[in-house]
C-alpha cells in the first residue's frame, strides 16, 4: 500500500490550516472569555461569590490557552478527570513519538492542524471543567440558539414543505424521488450556517432556500443522490429487510440541524428508513455542534412555536423520540482528535453500532476531514481509498467545502475551479454528496 501523504498542518504558511490556527481560533477564544464575562451577574445571582470566583478562574485558563496558541508554546497534557482525558494525553505521547529528535514538543503551528484544533476545544472544555460551579455551562449556547430564532423564517417555510408532503406515502414513486433529492440538497446546503467558520458570528439561513435549490445545483461538485436513493428504495421493496436503519452523524446545531430532521423526517414518513439513529457530541464543540442538549432544546421550541407548520413538526419529532424510532446517542469518540479508521481500535462500541445502520450520513466539513485523516489526498485520489479501510456500512459524507481538503473529483475538475475561483475550497460555496457503497 502506498504511503499516506503528510498532514494538513499551520505550518504551511497561508494555507487555510494557518489561517485558522493564527486568526480564526484566538477570535473565538476571545469570543469565549467575552462570553464568560457578560454572564458574570448570571453566575453571582446562581452562585453567589463563588460563581464571581469561577468565572475568574475559567476566564484566566483560557487567556493562558490563548496566550499559549498565539505564542506556539508546546502542547501540554490535560490535566482534569474525565472519562476522555487519558486518551487525550496518550494520543498526545503518540504525537510526541512521531517527532524526529531535535524537533521538540508537538505545537500549535507544527502539529497536525485537526490535532491541534480538537485540542483548542478540548482545552476549552477543561478551562470550564475546572470552574465549578460553572462546569456545565455551554459557552456557545448563545450562539447555537440565536442561529436557530434568526433563521425562523426559512425553518417556517422548510417545515410547511414537508407538511404539504404529507401523508408522504401516497405520493408516487417518482415524486418520492424527487423529493428525496430536494431534501438532501437542502441538508447539504443547510451545512453552510457554520459558527466556527465565522468565529462565532452570526450565520443563520435567512432566505427560503427551497426556491434557490435550483440555482446552487452547478456547485454541487460531486452529486452520488442517485446510488443513495437506489440503496434505499431497493431496501424498501426487499421483504427480507423489515427493520431498515439510517444512522446521521449530525454537525452544526440550529438550521442546519431542522433540515436533518426535517429530511429524517421524510425518510420516516416515506418508509425509506424505519429506524433513524442520530449521532452527536457528547460536549460543547466546535462553536455550534450538536449536543443532546441542543437536539432536545430544538425539538422542544419547535414544540411550542406560535407557528403551525413548526410546532406540528415538533410534536412529530417528540413522537418519533418516544417511539423509539427516532434515538439520539453521543459518544467521546466523536470529541477525540483521531481519524475515523481507528474507529475499531478506539471505539468499538462504536463502530459495531455504526455497523447496525444501512446507511450512515456524515454531515459537514470537521466529519470529512476525520474521514479521510485530514491529510494532503490528490484531489483525484479515490474516496475510498482515502477512507482507509473505514467502512462500518455503506456511507455518504454531506458537506460543503470549508478547508483544503477534497477527493474523488474528476482529472482536471480542480484545476478548473481554482483558475474560476481560488478560494472554492475553503468558502462553504461548494458541496459534496460523497457515497462509498456497499461492499
Amino acid at each position: 500500500m502506498a504511503e499516506s501523504p503528510a498532514f494538513l498542518s499551520a505550518k504551511d504558511e497561508g494555507s487555510f490550516a494557518y489561517l485558522t490556527i493564527k486568526d480564526r481560533t484566538p477570535q473565538i477564544l476571545t469570543k469565549v472569555i467575552d462570553t464568560l464575562h457578560r454572564h458574570k451577574s448570571e453566575f453571582f445571582e446562581k452562585h453567589g461569590e463563588e460563581g464571581i470566583e469561577a468565572e475568574k478562574k475559567a476566564i484566566s485558563l483560557l487567556s493562558k490557552l490563548r496566550n499559549e496558541l498565539q505564542t506556539d508554546k508546546p502542547i501540554t497534557p490535560l490535566v482534569d478527570k474525565c472519562v476522555d482525558t487519558h486518551l487525550w494525553n496518550q494520543y498526545l505521547e503518540y504525537q510526541r513519538s512521531l517527532l524526529n529528535e531535535g524537533d521538540g514538543e508537538p505545537r500549535w503551528f507544527f502539529s497536525p492542524w485537526l490535532f491541534v484544533e480538537c485540542y483548542m476545544y478540548r482545552r476549552i472544555h477543561e478551562a470550564i471543567m475546572q470552574s465549578p460551579p460553572i462546569h456545565d455551562f455551554d459557552v456557545f449556547k448563545e450562539s447555537k440558539d440565536e442561529n436557530f430564532f434568526e433563521s425562523q423564517d426559512s425553518i417556517a417555510a422548510l417545515c410547511t414543505h414537508l407538511l404539504q408532503l404529507k401523508p408522504v406515502k401516497d405520493l408516487r414513486e417518482e415524486q418520492i424521488q424527487d423529493e428525496f433529492f430536494k431534501l438532501l440538497q437542502i441538508s447539504l446546503w443547510g451545512n453552510r450556517c457554520d459558527l466556527s467558520l465565522s468565529g462565532g458570528e452570526s450565520s443563520s439561513q435567512k432566505a427560503d432556500i427551497i426556491h434557490c435549490l435550483q440555482d446552487l445545483t452547478p456547485f454541487i461538485l460531486i452529486n452520488d443522490t442517485e446510488s443513495l436513493w437506489a440503496l434505499l428504495s431497493k431496501l424498501k421493496k426487499t421483504v427480507e429487510t423489515p427493520v431498515v436503519r439510517v444512522d446521521i452523524v449530525l454537525d452544526n446545531s440550529g438550521f442546519e440541524l431542522i433540515t436533518d430532521l426535517v429530511f429524517a423526517d421524510f425518510l420516516f414518513s416515506s418508509e425509506l428508513a424505519t429506524e433513524i439513529h442520530f449521532h452527536g457530541k457528547s460536549i460543547p464543540w466546535f462553536v455550534s455542534d450538536v449536543t443532546v442538549r441542543d437536539f432536545n432544546w430544538i425539538v422542544e421550541r419547535m414544540k411550542s412555536s406560535n407557528l403551525e407548520s413548526m410546532s406540528t413538526c415538533g410534536a412529530c419529532w417528540e413522537a418519533y423520540a418516544r417511539m423509539g424510532r427516532w434515538v439520539y446517542h453521543d459518544h467521546a469518540f466523536w470529541t477525540l482528535p483521531h481519524p475515523y479508521c481507528v474507529m475499531p481500535q478506539v471505539a468499538p462500541d462504536l463502530y459495531a453500532e455504526l455497523q447496525k445502520a444501512h446507511l450512515v450520513l456524515f454531515k459537514g466539513d470537521l466529519n470529512y476531514r476525520k474521514l479521510m485523516g485530514d491529510r494532503k489526498w490528490k484531489f483525484t485520489f479515490p474516496f475510498h481509498q482515502a477512507l482507509s479501510g473505514f467502512h462500518p456500512a455503506p456511507l455518504c459524507s454531506i458537506r460543503t467545502l470549508k478547508c483544503e481538503l477534497q477527493v474523488g473529483l474528476q482529472p482536471g475538475q480542480a484545476e478548473q475551479l481554482t483558475a474560476s475561483d481560488p478560494q472554492w475550497l475553503t468558502t462553504g460555496r461548494y458541496g459534496i454528496l460523497q457515497f462509498d457503497g456497499p461492499l
